[in-house]
C-alpha cells in the first residue's frame, strides 16, 4: 500500500513542478495585453491633447465674444501649468516604457524575460494615477484611464507583478 501511494504521488509532484516552472499563458496572449496597453496609452494621450486644444479654443471664443470669465491668478495659472507638464511628462514616460517593452518582447522567445520592462510600465502608470484621481479631467478621461489602468494591471498580473491601486 505504501509503495502504491508513493508511485501515485511521484508523477503528480513531477507534473506540478513542470507546470509551475512553465509560463502560465502563451506569448500571443501576452502580446495582446501589451497591444491593449499601447492602444490605451495612445487613446488617453490623444484625448488629453484634444481636450487641451478645445479648452484653448473655448477661452479664445469667449474672449472674442466679449463674455466675461473668471480669470485665474498667476499662481493658479502656474500651478495648473505645472500639473499639466507633470502629467505630460508622466505620459511620455509611460509611452516610452511601453514602446521599450514592445521592442524587447518581440525580440525574445521567452516573454518572462521582459519582466523588468513591465515593471517600468507599471511604475510609470503609478505616476499618472494620482493626477487623474485628483484632477478634474472629466468622465471621459476617467473612463479612458480606468481602461488603461486595467490593461496595465492585467499585464502586471501576467508577469506576477503587484498591480496598481485604484
Amino acid at each position: 500500500m505504501n509503495k502504491q501511494v508513493r508511485l501515485a504521488v511521484f508523477p503528480l509532484i513531477a507534473l506540478s513542478c513542470m507546470v509551475s516552472s512553465g509560463q502560465p499563458m502563451p506569448k500571443a496572449q501576452v502580446a495582446n495585453l501589451i497591444v491593449k496597453v499601447e492602444n490605451g496609452t495612445d487613446e488617453f494621450r490623444n484625448y488629453l491633447k484634444k481636450r487641451g486644444e478645445q479648452a484653448g479654443n473655448n477661452a479664445a471664443a469667449a474672449q472674442a465674444s466679449g463674455r466675461q470669465r473668471r480669470t485665474a491668478s498667476s499662481a493658479q495659472k502656474s500651478q495648473a501649468a505645472n500639473k499639466k507638464d507633470a502629467l505630460e511628462d508622466a505620459l511620455d514616460d509611460l509611452n516610452r516604457s511601453t514602446n521599450r517593452l514592445r521592442r524587447k518582447f518581440d525580440a525574445t522567445d521567452t516573454w518572462m524575460e521582459t519582466k523588468t520592462e513591465v515593471q517600468r510600465v507599471v511604475d510609470d502608470g503609478r505616476k499618472i494615477n494620482p493626477y487623474v484621481a485628483k484632477g478634474n479631467y472629466g468622465p471621459d478621461a476617467a473612463r479612458l484611464w480606468a481602461a488603461l489602468r486595467t490593461g496595465i494591471n492585467e499585464l502586471a498580473r501576467a508577469y506576477g507583478i503587484p498591480p496598481m491601486a485604484i
